[in-house]
């Protein structure tokens, strides 16, 4: 989930960002990732800066601002997760398999995430919305493949699946053992997500309305 490009000569005389420049920033980032979750979007500059090994000067020198470097930390975190959904996708399982492999993924790198619903920023800018709606358009498609094979109730949304993907991406911090605890919890929402006879889920579908659409704005 790292994108590394080769130095090479552009069209017209420009030049690929350096190797030391865009590792540089995958350092930076992966550091705010972390710095972030334990002490929030407020945490120091400098302390990220420490952190991945670099001056505050070189993090200034590629993202100028905190806003900035938000930007860039929710456009990884979003692509992470457009990574792990399009292999959940792209994995010939059913439908309630390719939601299994997508959590997994949520647990084994949700350490890596900074998304709204872990205190990240909204997304506003047009690169990161596109990537939301990837994110939830692949999850539609594979609960469609749910319903027809009979794996996946009927009246779960792309919602669902996102808010509970990003639970248990985040640690609790009383919680020892947590990647195993997550998968336990997960093997538990599965279990609830398996087509049956049971009673349908409340406030989904129609009777949602405006709340649905709020909540997905925060994603």
């Amino acid at each position: 989930m790292v994108f590394m490009g080769k130095v090479r000569a552009a069209a017209g005389g420009d030049r690929r960002p350096r190797s030391d420049g865009v590792a540089n920033r995958e350092r930076l980032l992966a550091s705010a990732a972390i710095a972030i979750r334990r002490q929030g979007t407020g945490v120091p500059m400098s302390t990220i800066a420490a952190a991945a090994g670099v001056g505050v000067g070189t993090l200034y020198r590629h993202y100028p601002s905190r806003e900035a470097l938000l930007t860039a930390l929710t456009n990884r975190s979003f692509k992470m997760v457009l990574v792990a959904v399009q292999r959940a996708a792209n994995s010939d399982q059913t439908g309630i398999e390719c939601i299994r492999l997508f959590l997994d993924s949520m647990i084994q790198h949700g350490a890596e995430l900074v998304l709204p619903m872990h205190g990240g920023p909204i997304p506003v800018d047009q690169a990161n919305l596109i990537i939301r709606a990837q994110c939830h358009d692949t999850l539609d498609e594979i609960l469609s493949r749910g319903r027809r094979d009979g794996t996946i109730r009927p009246d779960l949304t792309a919602l669902d699946i996102v808010m509970f993907g990003a639970m248990i991406a985040q640690p609790l911090p009383t919680a020892p053992h947590w990647k195993r605890t997550a998968q336990r919890q997960a093997a538990i929402f599965l279990d609830g997500l398996a087509a049956t006879t049971a009673a349908p889920l409340p406030n989904r579908r129609g009777d949602l309305g405006s709340q649905q659409d709020r909540s997905t704005e925060a994603t």
